[in-house]
């Protein structure tokens, strides 16, 4: 659920980090493009707390996916195509997204990868709700599949008329996940509600390292309930990019006790090894953005102590 802001440099300009030699011979065009793959390091997995299933732990999250000039489709083919061989398989959508079901529908129908992924979406933020059920069938048709891994009551909208639905269509396995999101603080209450009272596999929310509100509740709730999360804008997002605030700045060299060789890889890593994190979906419309980002799901996780000091090295930037 990223969002794109003018004037901030490049997501090239700010990454740091070299090649390392020999990473990139199982992913050639990934050397040629000079970055570190880490191919060699294992993929870094979480189980869906109701099922016992693993997920790797860097998704992909798609709010700039409805395009139609030839060059972005072709650019965010490149993504769909090349996820799962570098380890990725979470694809995170939504209707509110504008065409970008139908796009992902359409290039994954292209590409022939869908057993390959785990295809999210969120139900619409507004708009008709008087038929569920065909709410619910038009992601289906738009994305091009009999079967969704995860639906998401998307922001709350329409959750009384549309759980019983999402409910009755996993009970019929057409749906093999169910859960809500926000990304807004003053929804934090609706959360807790929810994982009080619903039967979720999934939560999203937003959660970043300048942006850890719902790691006070939200986050440890969901751990205790047994809840998956996914986490939205891990990177700013709509808050702003916090690529942009650590500009040129230097990587510390402890980073590397942790595998990381790009301050992306830095701000994942720092939400995915929370307890609670199932999995983060930082927006990838690039193919070097996509070798940067799934990066950050190989390795070694800070531990608690590692997190502490990330933070305290955040407020130094």
């Amino acid at each position: 659920m990223q969002s794109p802001f003018k004037g901030r440099p490049s997501r090239r300009a700010v990454m740091q980090g070299g090649i390392a030699a020999g990473i990139g011979l199982a992913l050639g065009s990934l050397a040629a493009r000079g970055a570190d793959s880490g191919s060699a390091l294992p993929l870094i997995t979480k189980k869906i707390p109701s099922s016992g299933e693993k997920l790797p732990v860097i998704g992909l999250g798609t709010n700039q996916y409805s395009v139609t000039a030839a060059e972005e489709l072709a650019a965010r083919k490149e993504v769909l195509q090349n996820m799962p061989q570098l380890g990725g398989k979470l694809v995170d959508t939504a209707r509110g997204y504008g065409e970008a079901e139908v796009v992902i529908g359409n290039l994954v129908k292209e590409i022939g990868n869908r057993d390959k992924l785990f295809i999210a979406t969120k139900t619409p933020m507004r708009g008709d709700l008087s038929n569920p059920a065909a709410v619910v069938e038009e992601s289906f048709r738009r994305l091009q599949t009999e079967q969704l891994d995860l639906l998401q009551i998307h922001n709350f909208n329409g959750l009384n008329e549309l759980f019983p639905v999402l409910k009755e269509w996993k009970q019929a396995k057409k749906i093999r996940y169910i859960g809500v999101t926000t990304s807004t603080d003053d929804q934090y209450p609706q959360m807790k509600e929810a994982l009080q009272k619903l039967p979720l596999d999934f939560i999203q929310v937003d959660h970043s390292i300048e942006n850890r509100g719902a790691g006070d509740e939200i986050l440890p709730m969901a751990l205790d309930k047994g809840v998956a999360v996914l986490i939205n804008v891990p990177l700013g997002g709509r808050r702003g990019s916090l690529l942009t605030r650590v500009g040129d700045k230097k990587l510390p060299d402890w980073a590397a006790e942790i595998d990381v060789t790009s301050w992306a890889q830095f701000l994942l890593k720092y939400n995915i090894s929370h307890p609670a994190v199932t999995a983060v979906i930082p927006g990838t419309t690039k193919l070097s953005h996509l070798h940067d980002n799934q990066r950050a799901g190989r390795g070694r996780l800070p531990d608690a102590a590692m997190r502490k000091r990330m933070e305290a090295y955040w407020l130094t930037i």
